[in-house]
């Protein structure tokens, strides 16, 4: 195993909602969330919507102040005033490929963006030359630089972001669902691209994403998160052939199978009741409002993740 490139212990993300005048309580979006990241590893994060894994990868990227914990980057703690030279060193692909180009800009200007403001360049035509080869490295064509972004597909558009974020030759990237948005055969292409970049550059990914059967093909970790939390972390294979934490239970027995046969005979686990608000948390486990395995010690203390073996980590006092 090589040596972890992002290290984060202790993270936590509050922010202030405003609930009565004069007074706010804070929204626990993330909460006390610990995990590493090796040199050119993929570690998937998933959990439904609402759990935090955006707000994961913006904090660690300082998109947000952190209202506690720390980052280490490269063995050195990310702190306010050294966020901007390691910012040509992690960089982000966002879930909308729509929303996060400028519409003003040309493919050229977009991509080129990033060497501009880290100077990368010593004249224009080396600007050009480097643009032209980020675009050839994610399957864009030459003639695509001096179009707009509206001119463009789903997946191409991902693709320029895809660019922007390689342009300054990063070692960490997160991938906020950088596939939700776009159709199955595509997200395929990108998937694979995702890899092959993996192959050739050596970048970690922390890749965020709903789908656990594409988290399965692309990572090699995976950590499950529920209401701000950590509840499950595995190596992938043993996660979707093993699961302890009944959360994980309950999101792998939802994965379709093409088979008919198979999916018939499969036991669907179904959670009672609401994700609650995390503005009003459950006492101890957060989970325990929906678990059948529910016990007084579970609503009385916050189970820590805990190893059972081979690094397969979980947090749950009856499992």
């Amino acid at each position: 195993m090589s040596e972890n490139i992002l290290e984060v212990e202790h993270l936590k993300q509050y922010f202030p909602i405003r609930t009565g005048f004069l007074q706010t309580t804070p929204l626990k979006a993330v909460d006390d969330v610990s995990f590493s990241i090796g040199e050119g590893e993929t570690l998937g994060l998933v959990g439904e919507s609402g759990c935090g894994k955006t707000t994961v990868g913006r904090s660690i990227l300082r998109l947000y102040e952190p209202t506690g914990g720390t980052v280490k980057f490269d063995g050195q703690i990310i702190t306010a005033k050294n966020i901007q030279p390691m910012r040509r060193r992690m960089q982000m692909v966002f879930q909308d490929p729509y929303s996060s180009l400028d519409p003003r800009m040309t493919v050229e200007d977009i991509i080129g963006e990033p060497l501009d403001v880290h100077r990368l360049y010593a004249n224009g035509k080396e600007r050009r030359e480097k643009i032209l080869h980020l675009m050839e490295l994610v399957g864009l064509n030459a003639e695509h630089a001096t179009r707009y972004a509206h001119e463009f597909s789903g997946g191409q558009r991902q693709r320029i972001g895809i660019a922007r974020a390689l342009a300054v030759d990063p070692k960490f990237i997160v991938c906020d669902e950088p596939v939700s948005a776009l159709d199955v055969s595509i997200q395929a292409q990108v998937i694979n691209m995702f890899e092959d970049l993996q192959k050739k550059l050596g970048v970690a990914y922390l890749f965020i994403a709903h789908d656990l059967l594409v988290v399965h093909h692309i990572s090699r970790r995976i950590a499950v998160m529920y209401l701000g939390h950590i509840v499950e972390t595995a190596e992938a294979n043993e996660l979707m052939s093993a699961p302890i934490h009944p959360y994980t239970e309950s999101l792998l027995s939802a994965v379709p199978i093409p088979d008919p046969e198979t999916a018939r005979k499969k036991h669907r686990i179904v959670l009672e009741g609401d994700v609650p608000s995390p503005l009003k948390m459950p006492t101890g486990c957060p989970f325990r409002t929906r678990c059948r395995y529910a016990t007084e010690q579970c609503a009385a203390e916050c189970p820590q993740l805990t190893d059972r073996g081979s690094g397969h980590l979980c947090a749950c006092w009856n499992k």
